[in-house]
């Protein structure tokens, strides 16, 4: 058995052949989407943050207005870029919107890599510490977030206090308690998928990693799995761990199918370069009728072991025909593969 959900990037732009033309749209088109997921049965809705780009940028609010309208589906981001946070204040807005859901948050959280601008945190006001570099302020970020979400008190309280205060030292509200077990880490490399595991967070492993070592793509994702697996049991915690794994996978059942994606399911691996002297791995993309899909997922070792699927959906071509998207893996494929 496995959880299957989406995975949007968000994407608007004043394009004639887009149904996402605004933000608006595609925050609204959003939580419509959602709630459509959880109808047909998905098990998640997970979105994707990025800064200064025409794309979902602050998820809180969103998160919030889609557990307002969902009761079931788990609700998450793939992933929050740390540099970009205060820990304290994201603690309180991840705690309002987990209430709000009920405590079906999911939240995706890693180091950044390279957005659209250069040193984009700067202009939100962070710069790393003497002698750190980007990725450590935003992994101490990262623990920083963690401790907050345990509840403990920390500040000294005003001995004068415009409302009575409770004893001992305050900690941010509203706390939402378990929401600490449910943040992700999403790791390109295999040492942050280990310090995951030991810092009690599940994994996230995009469509793309750092080049390790040469091998076919789902093949250092499994490899990266075990590792984090095989770590999280060493540390030792009394909670079970979770893996999600995001590919694009798109059953072709009818001719607007065949369209859009009929010749996107001929491709490799591919290789390039996020950071300039990391070269990293993309996986391929899947797409063929759903017996052909069947037979290449099956193949697919890092799939098998991960718990959670997130499909990269297009969200620009809409809700309906996302929707249709989701349902036919639902229906042609999901069952064959023991997924659900």
């Amino acid at each position: 058995m496995k959880k299957i959900g989406f995975l949007s990037f968000g994407h608007w732009a004043n394009n004639p052949a887009y149904k996402t033309r605004t933000a608006g749209d595609t925050l609204l088109q959003s939580i419509d989407l959602a709630v459509a997921a959880e109808e047909i049965g998905l098990d998640g809705a997970y979105f994707r943050v990025h800064h200064f780009a025409q794309q979902l940028a602050s998820p809180f609010p969103l998160l919030s207005a889609i557990g307002a309208k969902t009761s079931k589906i788990e609700i998450g981001t793939g992933v929050i870029d740390m540099r970009y946070e205060n820990p304290l204040y994201m603690v309180e807005d991840a705690g309002a919107a987990d209430l709000i859901s009920e405590g079906r948050l999911q939240l995706g959280i890693s180091r950044g890599s390279p957005e659209q601008v250069i040193d984009g945190w700067n202009y939100f006001g962070y710069e790393p510490a003497e002698g750190e570099n980007d990725a450590d302020m935003g992994r101490k970020k990262a623990l920083d977030f963690l401790e907050g979400l345990k509840g403990e008190g920390f500040a000294e309280p005003n001995p004068y206090p415009m409302f009575p205060n409770p004893p001992g030292l305050l900690r941010v509200e509203p706390h939402s308690e378990g929401l600490r077990e449910r943040i992700w880490w999403g790791a390109a490399s295999n040492a942050t998928a280990i310090w995951a595991a030991e810092n009690g967070m599940h994994l996230q492993s995009s469509t793309l990693k750092y080049d390790e070592n040469g091998k076919p793509f789902h093949v250092q994702q499994a490899e990266q799995i075990r590792l984090y697996k095989e770590a999280w049991k060493k540390a030792g915690h009394d909670r079970e761990a979770r893996v999600s794994v995001s590919r694009s996978i798109f059953a072709i059942v009818n001719d607007q199918d065949r369209y859009y994606f009929g010749g996107q399911g001929k491709g490799a691996d591919s290789f390039g370069y996020i950071e300039q002297d990391k070269r990293a791995i993309f996986g391929k993309s899947y797409a063929a009728e759903p017996d052909k899909l069947i037979a290449e997922l099956a193949q697919d070792e890092a799939i098998q072991e991960a718990d959670t699927v997130l499909l990269t959906i297009p969200n620009t071509l809409g809700v309906d025909y996302n929707v249709h998207l989701l349902s036919s893996i639902l229906e042609h494929v999901a069952p064959a593969l023991n997924w659900r």
